[in-house]
């Protein structure tokens, strides 16, 4: 079996899951160093998010991998859940540990897990292995921080999620090449996860955008904004 850091699971109360969905929080480790919100305005930083992952990390909270994927194979079949509502898929930084991936979509398989990665997927293995994962029931939503990162990955064929200014209205908008972009209707109709499901879908042919939100989010605005501004110079050359 895979050996990692402990990872914490169980029916949570995060208000934005919905009353006793099943959530998991895995260390700060799996973080990828690639990350433009790592210390830099990530939402899971605030309080009280903050203090419980600090707990999970320095393993004062959680269990093993084992007990991990022992809880998930008990969860009824359908049942909708999420992995990580703070940290990333198993393995150090950038890296994504294949076989513990295998072994969590093989745990879920009958249920309906779904996640985001912020992982970087730099090897072919690494990327065949969450698009794989997406066609055996486990979502994997790939987290981009601009929209030209997320209409090149919704081209690529995976499910993807992004990130959006905090000031945006509506209920959709589109990339530059006008792919839809669905605003999470969490923030446009006061869904909950539980509810609305639509990150579970790996066949949409929409992306997902998430406003930026929390007591850092113009930290959020300023990252969306300076990452424009050196894409539109280089591309100006």
């Amino acid at each position: 079996m895979t050996a990692a850091p402990k990872i914490h699971a169980g029916p949570g109360s995060n208000a934005k899951l919905g009353k006793g969905v099943f959530v998991s929080t895995s260390s700060r480790t799996t973080c990828p160093n690639t990350c433009p919100f790592k210390n830099n305005g990530c939402y899971a930083e605030n309080f009280p998010m903050n203090q419980h992952w600090n707990a999970v990390t320095n393993g004062q909270r959680g269990d093993s991998w084992e007990v991990f994927l022992a809880q998930v194979r008990k969860l009824a079949k359908s049942e909708l859940w999420r992995h990580n509502q703070a940290g990333d898929l198993a393995g150090e930084g950038d890296s994504i540990d294949l076989n513990a991936l295998n072994e969590l979509v093989l745990a879920n398989r009958g249920r309906r897990g779904f996640t985001y990665t912020h992982k970087p997927m730099r090897t072919t293995e690494e990327r065949a292995a969450v698009k794989s994962a997406c066609r055996n029931g486990f979502t994997i939503n790939v987290s981009t921080d601009s929209m030209l990162d997320a209409e090149n990955a919704f081209h690529e064929g995976f499910p993807v999620a992004t990130v959006l200014p905090s000031t945006t209205k509506g209920l959709q908008t589109r990339t530059h090449g006008g792919v839809p972009v669905l605003v999470c209707p969490a923030v446009t109709k006061g869904w909950t996860c539980k509810q609305c499901g639509l990150c579970y879908d790996a066949n949409r042919r929409y992306i997902i955008g998430f406003p930026a939100h929390g007591a850092r989010k113009k930290t959020v605005d300023g990252v969306i904004a300076s990452d424009l501004t050196t894409r539109t110079a280089c591309a100006q050359g």
